[in-house]
């Protein structure tokens, strides 16, 4: 599931990277909901920091330790995720410990990734609460649903999931991934600009509610019309709202503010745009795609400056308006049911009863 880069090329210096300040774009989702009496207990474990202290001289030793403690992931992050093969044969003489896994322990480049890791999370007991409030809306909202234990890793850059499930009862989290606007190697792995507000520290809380969310409702492209991939997203985007109410809209949908403001203006040309250029009940991917996926703007939008002002996932944000409308005329559905029930598009526009400003 996860591939392993061939080499990573960070400078030979440790990195130090400048806190983030968060936009003061308002989530509208009110915060009247009530979880004051609902508990959770929410376990996080600093793995990358655990990894990070074997002793070099008895990596082995090391080993025995460590897997005392993680014995259900250890040897999937050295074998699986790292590829090292070790198997447990935690052996200081295993060739796979001193050429493959000794690298990640030793290597500059590695060393000062996990050093600029533990400069910008010292601890993580903010994130832990903001986690801890999500799971507690996640409780109400799905009273049967598990809590998992979060392993905090330091990924190397190496992996194209920031946030993954392992099972139900671990999810992982890359701290490497959420360093913020002025680390700067994320270009070098091919992350571009367009994507730096997923880079921040402010927006692993929703990286790991989208997972949460993906792990149920996996978002489908094949054979869906434009309005259907935009209600996908517009109830992925309701979910993260109930889930995280006092989160800014610009960071759940990872546009900068400014982008937020022009679609709050804009709402009806963006609608009518899709609708006077044919492109609701469209389906071909090539054309409609860009509207739903991350971007440097939306192609063809009608503006003076549309590389400026617009998002290029414009799709989700006009989605979330219809799934919102739909919700306020009927007040009587639940979450669950909202996301469990199968939906056509058309007459879920036709209930939502949309009407853009």
């Amino acid at each position: 599931m996860i591939k392993k880069t061939s080499s990573l090329q960070l400078p030979l210096i440790i990195l130090f990277v400048c806190p983030f300040l968060l936009t003061n774009c308002n989530n509208s989702t009110t915060t009247t909901t009530d979880i004051s009496n609902i508990k959770v207990s929410l376990k996080t474990y600093r793995f990358d920091k655990d990894f990070a202290a074997i002793d070099t001289n008895h990596i082995g030793e090391g080993l025995q330790k460590l897997y005392s403690k993680y014995p259900d992931f250890l040897n999937y992050y050295i074998d699986t995720f790292l590829a090292c093969g070790i198997n447990k044969n935690y052996s200081d003489t295993s060739r796979n410990i001193i050429d493959s896994l000794n690298p990640y322990l030793t290597l500059k480049d590695f060393v000062n990734l996990e050093d600029t890791i533990k400069k910008y999370y010292a601890d993580t007991k903010d994130i832990d609460g903001k986690l801890t409030d999500g799971f507690r809306y996640m409780k109400h909202y799905f009273p049967n649903y598990f809590v998992p234990k979060i392993l905090y890793l330091n990924m190397y850059l190496a992996s194209n999931w920031p946030a993954f499930p392992l099972d139900s009862a671990i999810l992982c989290v890359g701290l490497d991934w959420f360093l913020g606007d002025q680390f700067p190697f994320y270009a070098s792995v091919g992350k571009p600009p367009y994507m730096i507000a997923h880079r921040r520290k402010s927006y692993l809380p929703v990286a790991v509610f989208n997972v949460v969310y993906y792990d149920k409702h996996p978002f489908r492209k094949d054979d869906q019309t434009l309005l259907g991939l935009m209600l996908q997203r517009g109830k992925e985007q309701y979910f993260l709202h109930k889930i995280l109410p006092r989160t800014a809209d610009s960071v759940l949908f990872g546009f900068p503010g400014h982008k937020i403001d022009w679609c709050a203006e804009n709402e009806g040309l963006i609608y009518n745009f899709f609708v006077h250029q044919g492109l609701l009940y469209n389906k071909e991917p090539s054309a409609i795609l860009p509207y739903v996926n991350d971007g440097p703007f939306a192609a063809n939008i009608p503006d003076a400056n549309p590389a400026y002002n617009t998002p290029g996932n414009i799709g989700a944000w006009l989605g979330y308006r219809i799934v919102s409308a739909y919700m306020a005329q009927n007040p009587t559905i639940t979450l669950q049911q909202l996301l469990d029930q199968p939906t056509d598009p058309a007459q879920f526009l036709d209930a939502a009863k949309y009407r853009p400003k």
